[in-house]
């Protein structure tokens, strides 16, 4: 693969049934969900703000071997038989610590609600950890209610893979390691478009073969990174004029009839009628949308693709501080890591994961979407941290493009 040349993924592999499920949720929030902020730059992050003796409540993990744990909805691995999660399951025969594992996490800005008042209020949520994806890891660390990792619990981190190990939001990963990964890019039916493939955001945007049947994401993050990528500027690097020169050429594309439309992950109903030619796509939709109609095309871009991260925090006065630890300590051994990569087929955020399911399930282990290339890996990018100023300003900007208002 050159340098110049789109990565055109191999989708024909069956992969797992937890993909549709988990995007659906994020993708369903509109411009609040799914963020994508993982960056392997090292720029200085807000955690030298955070009062330890304000965030810590005593830690009951040595006389209640019990771990709340709250993530999205079919994000982890299930024995179909018995609706039990497996890896659940071993956790708490191997430590004796009970796992209450709820599927409650639906959507980051929902969640963070249910949260809020107890964060802001120095309470117990409850929760002893969750997954939040990485823009709201930056915000709940600007928030100064999340703890820091204490790592000599969690000896297993070291197989972290190497480029999510520095990150713009939490610099040396002090608060946050990651659970999964995933990437953003562009699908297209062929029948759509005359047989052609849309590789590229110029065509996207401007190829009048398919004028008025192309949609973008309500996600600001994919959409303005994705086109800020096109216009040559760094998603983990840009100014307010970078922001709003993409904007600006944003609006040029509505205004000049190319787009059907922004979607969350509704895009896929269409893509698979023909009713959308081409859109700005999440993997893990096309993928099953393939299942039924192979002829389904999926491009990350030349100029460069969006990658987002979901991860472990530990919030402020978690109950059981360290058996959390030790349970991210136990999916980063990376035998347990390759049975859940091996039902939810996302990226692996573990080392050695790869080499074992060579040998179990050597179809998930030669998929280049859940096991990417360096290459592929080089050009995957990512929306750097946001001040509450900018957050507020860039959404206002992005919601009068997308709703007209």
């Amino acid at each position: 693969m050159s340098d110049d040349s789109p990565f055109d993924p191999d989708l024909g592999s069956p992969l797992a049934r937890g993909l549709l499920s988990r995007r659906t949720m994020l993708a369903g929030i509109g411009a609040a969900g799914l963020a994508t902020m993982l960056s392997a730059c090292g720029t200085k992050g807000t955690a030298s703000k955070a009062n330890p003796s304000a965030q810590a409540a005593a830690d009951k993990s040595d006389t209640e071997k019990v771990v709340n744990w709250s993530n999205w909805p079919e994000y982890i691995d299930v024995d179909d038989k018995t609706k039990t999660h497996p890896t659940l399951l071993a956790f708490a025969k191997q430590t004796g610590i009970k796992v209450n594992y709820t599927e409650d996490y639906n959507d980051n800005d929902e969640f963070f609600a249910k949260v809020q008042p107890q964060l802001g209020a120095s309470a117990d949520t409850g929760r002893d950890v969750w997954c939040s994806t990485d823009w709201m890891v930056a915000k709940l660390v600007r928030l100064n209610w999340v703890q820091k990792l204490d790592k000599a619990n969690i000896p297993n981190a070291v197989n972290l893979q190497d480029t999510l190990k520095n990150v713009e939001f939490d610099p040396g990963r002090q608060f946050s390691l990651p659970w999964q990964s995933g990437f953003t890019g562009i699908g297209y039916n062929p029948k759509a478009t005359g047989g052609k493939k849309i590789e590229s955001l110029d065509q996207l945007f401007h190829d009048p073969a398919i004028k008025g049947r192309v949609t973008l994401l309500t996600e600001m993050r994919d959409t303005v990174g994705l086109t800020l990528l096109a216009m040559g500027k760094d998603p983990a690097n840009f100014t307010d004029a970078d922001f709003y020169a993409a904007i600006k050429e944003l609006t040029t594309v509505k205004e000049s009839g190319q787009l059907k439309g922004f979607t969350g992950n509704e895009y896929g109903k269409g893509l698979a009628s023909g009713d959308i030619a081409a859109c700005m796509a999440w993997t893990g939709d096309v993928v099953q949308l393939k299942a039924d109609n192979p002829s389904l095309g999926y491009v990350l871009p030349s100029t460069g693709h969006m990658i987002w991260s979901d991860n472990f925090v530990i919030p402020n006065k978690a109950q059981h501080k360290k058996n959390a630890e030790l349970l991210i300590n136990y999916y980063y051994d990376p035998k347990v890591m390759a049975t859940v990569v091996d039902y939810v087929n996302y990226i692996s955020v573990v080392k050695g994961a790869k080499e074992i399911l060579v040998k179990s399930d050597p179809t998930v282990a030669d998929n280049s979407l859940i096991f990417p290339s360096d290459a592929v890996l080089a050009k995957a990018h990512v929306f750097r941290g946001l001040t509450e100023a900018e957050e507020t300003k860039y959404n206002k900007a992005f919601q009068a493009l997308t709703t007209g208002g």
